[in-house]
């Protein structure tokens, strides 16, 4: 019957929250084929002490392996992103909340968190410094620099990864974070005045001093990793992949594979926009929300667009999961060297996010869930072809594609 009712009216995250309270979340997804498991193998921290959470709660149940041979790094499947809890984002949840929201996350088993000096310039470090007090040695807590401030104003014409401002942002972020080593010190961008070899080498030095455990990168190609990987084994790159953002499948994830190196997704539900809670019509704070800016999310866009957020729908809604859960969970079963770091300011999706940790797809359902997109594309090459170049061309520029070089899919793709 609850199966019948999804197939008629999907399942989107209001309604699977609402279910969860009231089955009293005592299950968690094991695999879409609809079974449940009542027990769960212990999640375990970094100290190796068991999760000790409400049975049946959601929570990361599983490992993964960030990088290989030294620069190895276990850690929980999915991590959380901090930047939104007070920065980019139109709706801050208070200081007390946001706190109370990243020591939930921990008691549930996740153990990498990732935050960055540029994020509200040191406001973010110090709120995930004051959220990690008392729980020293459960989690990993990453940070990154790169970015050029003047006066606490950031430069954004500018990079400056020069050896004194590394161990300049390095030494504030220990300060910030109240930790006494950072779990991966990232480049946020890369700097064409400093060679990747030299920030390497810098980095190289402050994991002999403790300082740092792991060295990672943002943003970079195939040549780059190489190079830094020679230099310093590199434990993880970040840069932004999900259903709106593939290019990294082409050379990056390859070289990853190749080389033992792990994959850290940011914004892997592209800000909020494949959860299905954004719409043509929502309005975002121009002082402090970097969406509105990007135009993938001006009206026009995200209308178009929506025709991607209704084939995870559809999808999903025979599985009992939300467009998120699917998004995520895609991610995941894409290589296991994969770990995303989904944001939230709300416990209801913390535990919407949590639980696509769990979901397991088959190989024909990956197949599936991507036939509507491959479609997609060969009606657009056919639609060149008759001359319709024009109309298509403006929708890419509208939802940022030609940036983002996606494979294969886009909302512009849905005429």
């Amino acid at each position: 019957m609850e199966k019948e009712w999804n197939n008629e009216h999907g399942m989107n995250r209001r309604r699977f929250l609402r279910q969860a309270v009231l089955a009293g979340s005592t299950f968690c997804v094991a695999s879409t084929t609809g079974k449940a498991v009542g027990s769960e193998p212990a999640v375990m921290n970094i100290s190796g002490r068991p999760y000790t959470g409400l049975a049946g709660m959601a929570a990361v149940h599983n490992r993964r392996t960030l990088g290989s041979g030294t620069a190895a790094m276990n850690v929980s499947a999915m991590g959380f992103g901090c930047m939104g809890l007070n920065h980019h984002r139109s709706q801050h949840p208070g200081k007390e909340q946001a706190i109370a929201l990243i020591r939930e996350a921990i008691e549930r088993g996740v153990t990498l968190f990732d935050t960055a000096e540029s994020y509200g310039y040191h406001k973010n470090e110090k709120l995930m410094g004051e959220a990690l007090k008392g729980y020293e040695g459960r989690v990993f807590v990453s940070s990154k620099f790169g970015h050029k401030f003047v006066n606490g104003v950031q430069i954004k014409t500018e990079e400056d990864s020069t050896p004194a401002n590394i161990r300049r942002v390095c030494e504030n972020s220990l300060r910030n974070l109240g930790v006494e080593t950072l779990g991966i010190f990232y480049q946020h961008r890369i700097d064409p005045n400093t060679s990747v070899e030299v920030v390497a080498d810098t980095v190289k030095e402050l994991i002999r001093e403790g300082k740092v455990l792991h060295f990672g990168l943002c943003e970079v190609n195939a040549e780059t990793i190489r190079r830094a990987h020679a230099v310093c084994p590199v434990t993880a790159i970040q840069s932004e992949y999900h259903f709106m953002h593939r290019n990294v499948e082409e050379n990056v994830l390859p070289v990853c594979e190749e080389l033992g190196i792990g994959f850290v997704p940011y914004s892997p539900l592209n800000r909020g926009f494949l959860g299905g809670m954004i719409n043509e019509y929502t309005r975002f704070e121009a002082a402090n929300d970097n969406r509105q800016t990007l135009p993938r999310f001006q009206p026009d866009a995200i209308r178009a667009n929506m025709r991607i957020v209704e084939v995870l729908n559809v999808f999903g809604r025979t599985r009992g999961i939300t467009p998120a859960q699917v998004a995520l969970a895609w991610l995941m079963n894409k290589k296991p060297f994969i770990v995303p770091i989904p944001g939230t300011t709300k416990l209801s999706h913390l535990e919407e996010n949590l639980r696509a940790a769990e979901i397991r797809f088959t190989d024909s359902e990956m197949r599936e869930l991507l036939l509507p997109f491959r479609l997609s594309a060969v009606v657009m090459m056919l639609c060149r072809n008759l001359k319709f170049r024009n109309n298509y061309k403006y929708r890419n520029e509208k939802s940022d594609c030609i940036r983002f070089e996606c494979v294969a899919f886009v909302g512009c793709m849905f005429p």
